[in-house]
């Protein structure tokens, strides 16, 4: 019997994660180093946001914008890190549909709020160098909070209509996911119904979004090394572009997972399946992996609230 495309479904079977295929007895080994990667993340960026938090030399609007992103990182981590380790250690693989929609939509939303906040980060870079006796003035603690909302609102809203339509779609196929956890590409596969909307929407986000975000991104640091290029002392140049250099290590970082899993997706159709799921993982945790390494590498002002925070009490003193 066919049901109407606009019904909202409830009692169709839980939907199935699934780990690595074939590699089933290997899943308690293959969770280890994936554990260490998940602890690693929550660790650094938990770190990041204490330390911004905490010392007041780092209540500044480039350190907000970085708390931001630690925070957006947090949020990918957490959301996928349940799934992932119960399929791996458990064989947990059922997910209620509400639970699969919300989990893809948090998803999705955090992958657009990282574009937008790398964008903040490069505005405030532009401001500091275009324009640094006006940056207080201009970036606001008021303002830094709007751009942090208008981000987060951008994200939510843009990804909501193909969230709700996935709740109205009857699904009669195998109802097996192909990861470890909800996305939505892999969700609409599994739906009877008419998904041109949700096969194109995803698109129009992408080039709208994180294709803009990243054009801005590139021309505004054409712009700041024109600035830079024109300070006469090869001292402040090296100043000047140093405080940009943590910033592009992790624009490079996020567009290039973005990059090759996209490539991946496209021309890679006869790859074995462990490659596309290995390219997700690659998304989804490295960018978040390697932000507190980049900045706590390259800032002298987090690598001192490191030494800070880890020395005992009396050194401190």
């Amino acid at each position: 019997m066919n049901r109407p495309a606009m019904w909202l479904n409830t009692t169709v079977s839980p939907f199935l994660l699934t780990g690595f295929p074939g590699m089933e007895k290997a899943h308690h080994w293959i969770s280890i180093p994936l554990l260490v990667v998940y602890v690693s993340i929550i660790l650094g960026n938990g770190t990041l946001l204490f330390l911004i938090k905490d010392d007041h030399s780092l209540h500044e609007p480039m350190y907000y914008f970085l708390a931001m992103l630690a925070a957006t990182d947090l949020g990918v981590t957490l959301t996928t890190m349940p799934t992932v380790l119960g399929v791996l250690w458990l064989n947990h693989r059922e997910i209620g549909h509400q639970v699969c929609f919300s989990q893809a939509y948090f998803i999705h939303t955090l992958s657009i709020v990282e574009s937008g906040v790398l964008l903040a980060m490069a505005y405030d870079r532009f401001i500091a160098i275009r324009n640094p006796l006006r940056y207080t003035s201009i970036l606001t603690n008021t303002k830094v909070m709007k751009i942090g909302i208008g981000v987060l609102t951008r994200a939510g809203l843009s990804i909501m209509p193909i969230i709700i339509r996935l709740h109205w779609f009857p699904y009669c196929h195998s109802h097996v996911l192909s990861h470890a956890f909800c996305l939505h590409q892999d969700v609409i596969k599994l739906a009877c119904a008419d998904i041109t909307f949700n096969r194109l929407y995803p698109v129009v986000v992408v080039f709208a979004m994180v294709l803009l975000d990243f054009l801005i991104i590139f021309f505004s640091y054409i712009l700041i090394l024109k600035t830079v290029m024109g300070i006469a002392s090869g001292e402040e140049r090296a100043k000047a572009l140093n405080t940009c250099v943590s910033h592009i290590c992790c624009i490079l970082v996020f567009y290039v997972t973005v990059v090759g899993l996209t490539f991946i997706h496209r021309f890679g159709k006869h790859a074995p399946h462990v490659v596309h799921i290995t390219m997700s993982y690659i998304y989804f945790l490295f960018p978040p992996f390697m932000n507190p390494v980049i900045y706590s590498i390259k800032t002298k002002q987090i690598q001192s609230g490191i030494v800070r925070l880890f020395s005992l009490p009396n050194s401190r003193a």
